[in-house]
């Protein structure tokens, strides 16, 4: 669901640093990758050489418990060097990126293109950059087609592996595929204590567990004045779940993205920005198309929640009690394992939760009545669009924010309470004409563009009804 919001009025102004920058370091070289297998362990570090003089290492360590063919293995740790080359080279938009490491067709170098584009939007427009013209980026590859990594045969994997984050969405899919006959595993990348838990209360088996590993010499740059912005992390995920699904013996890699992530923020040179880019049905379609070319016959992806709005899945969230105390959706105060309440990501998840629990319940959730909230109320604007462009967090569209903003009034009449200004002014922006049929129409709806295989697509059916 798109919904057309203005143009960015940001205008682009030459930056004198980010010319200094391209100068300074005109190429990014893809060098090469390392890898040993120890105590169970798969542990990678990849060479990034930043011409003149700067070396980055990231590492990443992934536990194993089969052998893959080494051409088959060494596809996969190729290729997730690919996806965390981005993190370096927006540091500072070096004008050529060279792969060194492996080899990549013209077909793959447009793909990969085509995602430092699309995927590095709201870094594009937070830092002001163009990137629009033709010399802004170009991806060549020196190695040569001998050295190809080759498609394998298809191997016969079984079972759900699950992508899990902490938060309701991805509780959701916990708690409804476990009425799912198959095998089922789960996969968690840098652990927090919420993503740990979620799969307890669910009644998993222990996760894997992926620690990856930024290079500090990076954050190093970034303190020091270099480029820093967002990145498309659930592309770096898919690469990775798919490694992960085919150690294991895994059919299907399911993430928790939502028909909601496919909604813009704003419009910047034209290029439609949007934070949630990689959760979004585009590159989901996409990344099966690459997969299934270059990397393996053997792993569907697909996200499980993609058919239905936020609003729906907080729906469905709201049955699940267990889980209400011990999830986690803020970004601020991630590490400090809590809630900030003043963040967009907090105000979204509260007015998404409001309409479906006991008032009583949801200040348990949250400390307090955010709609009464100073600190906050920007956050509730944003969200709903109002007075500004959605803001860069994963959050439901626009007009989910404002129906459940409006439809929280019922609340407070019912307790014979003043109806909160936010409420009040979402309210006034608004069809009150139309305010409970377009409620019932969103959470009702059902989105065709999905990739679920039919037994899955049932299961999600059956707890939306």
């Amino acid at each position: 669901m798109l919904i057309n919001h203005q143009p960015s009025t940001i205008n682009y102004q030459p930056s004198t640093m980010i010319n200094q920058l391209r100068k300074k370091h005109p190429r990014l070289l893809y060098q090469k990758y390392n890898y040993q297998i120890v105590e169970q362990q798969l542990r990678v570090t990849f060479k990034f050489f930043l011409e003149p003089d700067i070396t980055f290492r990231p590492a990443v360590v992934i536990p194993i418990d089969r052998k893959l063919e080494i051409k088959q293995l060494e596809n996969y740790i190729f290729h997730l060097g690919l996806i965390e080359l981005i993190s370096y080279w927006k540091a500072t938009c070096s004008p050529e990126i060279i792969i060194d490491a492996g080899y990549i067709n013209q077909e793959q170098i447009d793909w990969l293109h085509d995602l430092f584009i699309y995927g590095l939007g709201e870094f594009y427009y937070t830092n002001n950059l163009d990137f629009t013209a033709q010399d802004f980026l170009t991806i060549t590859c020196s190695t040569t087609a001998t050295t190809s990594h080759n498609l394998l045969p298809n191997n016969k994997n079984n079972g759900d592996l699950i992508l899990v984050a902490g938060g309701k969405d991805s509780s959701v899919t916990l708690e409804i595929l476990k009425e799912s006959p198959n095998r089922k595993g789960t996969l968690i990348l840098n652990p927090t204590r919420a993503a740990i838990d979620s799969i307890k209360i669910a009644g998993y088996q222990p996760p894997l567990i992926v620690k990856r590993t930024i290079d500090p010499l990076l954050i190093e740059l970034n303190q020091a004045g270099y480029l820093n912005g967002h990145t498309p992390f659930s592309a770096y995920l898919a690469f990775l779940g798919t490694l992960i699904a085919d150690l294991y013996g895994y059919e299907n890699v399911i993430a928790s993205n939502e028909n909601s992530a496919d909604e813009q923020n704003t419009i910047f040179h034209e290029l439609q920005i949007n934070h949630q880019y990689s959760k979004g049905f585009r590159f989901e379609t996409r990344f099966r198309e690459y997969c299934g070319k270059y990397l393996t016959s053997s792993v569907n992806y697909f996200s499980f929640l993609r058919p239905l709005l936020d609003l729906q899945i907080a729906k469905i969230f709201a049955q699940f009690t267990s889980h209400h105390l011990s999830f986690r959706s803020c970004n601020v105060n991630q590490k400090k394992d809590s809630w900030c309440r003043k963040c967009p990501k907090c105000a979204f998840v509260y007015l998404s939760l409001f309409n479906f629990l006991p008032y009583e319940h949801t200040i348990d959730i949250f400390g307090e009545d955010l709609y009464l909230k100073p600190e906050i109320q920007t956050a509730f604007k944003a969200v709903a669009g109002i007075g500004t462009h959605k803001p860069f967090e994963c959050v439901g569209t626009v007009e989910e924010s404002r129906l459940a903003l409006a439809m929280s009034s019922q609340k407070y009449q019912a307790m014979n309470q003043a109806i909160p200004d936010i409420i009040e002014l979402a309210n006034q922006e608004i069809s009150q004409a139309h305010k409970f049929l377009s409620w019932q129409k969103i959470l009702n709806q059902w989105s065709e563009h999905h990739y679920l295989p039919p037994e899955h697509e049932n299961l999600l059916r059956k707890n939306l009804n």
